[in-house]
Formats: structure tokens, sequence, C-alpha cells
């Protein structure tokens, strides 16, 4: 079996592109923090590249910017290519099938004025935008003001 699940947060804002067959994707890196401290106390984050298609590509471009925590399910895919120089790189990849976005409407909003963007606002969205089959107003956490924190030390 091969799935990936992961929380984290987008290093860059996605850029949406286009195959030569007219398919969106955008790829980006999603920082997912470490469940352990290393030998100085600190939290180590890993770099993960994750891949999206078709619609959820058009999602993430238009509605996530640097910053915005996700939750991602996925598989791991793996290839190959040849550099300019010759030589053989090997890629590891998450292509995403399944995006949640997990930061509140409030603190998306907050984000944006802080970099002094126009904030997005949900109820702007079309009514037939969905976030992996789900529409926009069902969001649960549209209504907090906080981030969810999810730790797996949070019974100790």
């Amino acid at each position: 079996m091969n799935r990936v699940c992961l929380v984290g947060r987008l290093t860059a804002k996605p850029e949406l592109r286009y195959t030569g067959s007219n398919v969106p994707y955008t790829r980006f890196s999603l920082a997912v923090n470490r469940t352990f401290n290393n030998a100085q106390g600190e939290r180590q984050a890993d770099f993960i590249n994750i891949v999206v298609w078709r619609r959820q590509a058009e999602n993430v471009a238009n509605y996530l910017d640097k910053g915005s925590q996700v939750s991602i399910e996925g598989r791991i895919q793996t290839g190959s290519y040849t550099a300019n120089d010759g030589s053989r790189r090997y890629t590891t990849d998450v292509v995403a099938d399944n995006i949640q976005f997990l930061d509140s409407r409030r603190q998306n909003q907050n984000d944006a004025r802080v970099n002094n963007q126009t904030p997005y606002d949900y109820e702007d969205a079309p009514a037939n935008t969905t976030m992996n089959d789900v529409d926009i107003d069902d969001d649960p956490f549209a209504d907090f003001g906080d981030n969810v924190s999810i730790d797996d030390n949070f019974l100790e």
C-alpha cells in the first residue's frame, strides 16, 4: 500500500502551470514538523515536494499562500531524469489526492492584511467551488480564529 498523510505549511505561494495538453498542475514544498526535538532541544522540519493536479491544483493556487496550513493525503511517486550535465537525477514527490485547508477564514484574512494583500473571503467564492468535493462553507474551522494544533505529544 502506498499512502501518505501529512500536515504542514507551504514554504512558498504555489504557482499554477499547465502541461502540453493543457492539464493544470502545481508543485510546492510542504514543511512538516518532526515529532521530536534535536540534541539542542529544537524542533526540526522536513521539506516534502508535493504535486497537485487538475481542479485541486487550481484551488491550491487560488486560495493558498506561503505559510498556509494544509492536510494532504496522497501517494509517493519516484522518478528520474538526465540533467543537462549528463548526470542521472532521482526525484521523490507526494502526489496529492486529497487536500484539506486547515487555516481558518479569519486567520487567512489577518495574514493577508499583514502582508498588504487583499484578503480572500470564502463567501466570494463561486457556489460550486469545492475543496476535495466539500463545499468551502462546510469548513469546520471557519468559525475559529486559532490554528488547530495537531501534536503527537498531547498525552505527555
